[in-house]
């Protein structure tokens, strides 16, 4: 675990399922007091399996274990996968079961907090899809493992998700939203939880804050698919003389995802953003570093982590984190594709834009426009 200051969160980077898996067995197996873990997918088994042995374990040591995993994310999960943890104590939720137009609200967020002192967030699932070093087997998804007051504080933003899991989606009073809407400056560990109908997502307000005197962007992004501003802020970023790089999926589980990313390809590579593309298996990694601030989570960088899905971030502004950081990038920048500007316009077909299109427009419009619309259907 490593830290630049005594008093901050110590902090060590899980690269590859290899790594994150047997991190996060280990630590439910020392849990003495509580183990927390909320999950979007969760899929029987061997890790599955795995997963559950060790929380019944746990739950059994003493423990009190709590599951909170998503109910669309984790359809393909047996509604008794995780009873023998119940019938011992434990507590399982699902969050947001099927309920007319709230179905479409969804948990995204990962993590595990352990005794309230040791966390792990990131863009892992529990699947088998996962397991892997992200280059010969597994998708490639990135997560940091914590210990210190970030721990805490992430124990509190579960149990906030845990207690609403079975209560709808129920507007907040206006004087709540008003109060959330308020901005920086950040410290420098801050964790962003976001959701619909919650005020200005505090993650694009942050992001949009470093970008404004930003020189060196570097941002791994499964799915990726800003906002006009946030573009707009990158083409500045190059206009006065700083370098915005991308790595997007080469590979995707969701095409309609990669494609409608691909819609902005000519746009940000005609501003000089540099695009590379992950060759050799799915990308799943969240990333974003700004000079000297690292984000890290479960957030993508498009409409839906931006303005529907509940999800989790953390900011971190430490210079030694985010040296680290770009080196995990440059690693990642091996084994991705360049898109030359030229080819990429001369390559492509009148069909294929057409897709792009049509895949922008339902996943930037229509998407969210349905989750206005549900929203606003809710009783205050």
């Amino acid at each position: 675990m490593m830290t630049s200051d005594a008093t901050r969160t110590a902090y060590k980077w899980l690269r590859t399922g290899d790594e994150v898996f047997p991190a996060s067995l280990a630590a439910i197996a020392a849990a003495k007091s509580s183990v927390r873990l909320e999950v979007y997918r969760y899929s029987p088994g061997t890790l599955g399996e795995s997963v559950r042995d060790a929380l019944i374990a746990a739950q059994k040591r003493g423990a009190y274990v709590r599951v909170l995993v998503d109910a669309f994310g984790s359809l393909g999960l047996p509604k008794n996968f995780l009873g023998e943890l119940e019938g011992l104590g434990g507590d399982v939720r699902w969050f947001n079961p099927a309920a007319m137009m709230r179905y479409i609200f969804r948990d995204h967020r990962k993590m595990l907090v352990i005794d309230e002192q040791l966390a792990i967030v990131g863009g892992f699932n529990i699947g088998p899809q996962y397991e892997g070093d992200g280059v010969k087997s597994g998708w490639r998804d990135l997560a940091m493992q914590l210990e210190g007051p970030l721990a805490k504080q992430l124990a509190l933003s579960f149990d906030e998700m845990f207690d609403r899991a079975n209560l709808g989606h129920k507007r907040r009073p206006r004087r709540w939203r008003r109060a959330i809407q308020k901005s920086g400056p950040w410290p420098p560990e801050h964790i962003f939880s976001s959701g619909p109908g919650r005020g200005r997502n505090l993650i694009r307000v942050a992001l949009r804050g470093d970008l404004a005197g930003a020189r060196d962007v570097r941002i791994i992004m499964a799915y990726f698919l800003p906002g006009w501003r946030l573009r707009q802020d990158m083409a500045r970023i190059i206009r006065r003389g700083g370098r915005v790089q991308l790595i997007l999926a080469g590979k995707s589980d969701v095409l309609m995802s990669q494609l409608a990313a691909q819609s902005l390809y000519r746009r940000l590579m005609k501003a000089g953003v540099e695009i590379y593309e992950y060759q050799p298996q799915i990308l799943h990694a969240k990333l974003i570093v700004v000079d000297n601030v690292v984000y890290v989570g479960s957030s993508n960088l498009d409409p839906r982590s931006m303005r529907i899905n509940y999800e989790l971030m953390i900011r971190f502004e430490d210079p030694q984190m985010a040296e680290e950081a770009r080196t995990i990038f440059t690693g990642d920048l091996k084994h991705s594709q360049p898109i030359d500007a030229i080819e990429w316009q001369k390559t492509h077909t009148l069909w294929q834009r057409f897709q792009r299109r049509a895949a922008y427009w339902f996943l930037a419009r229509f998407d969210p426009g349905l989750a206005r619309h549900a929203w606003r259907a809710l009783p205050d």
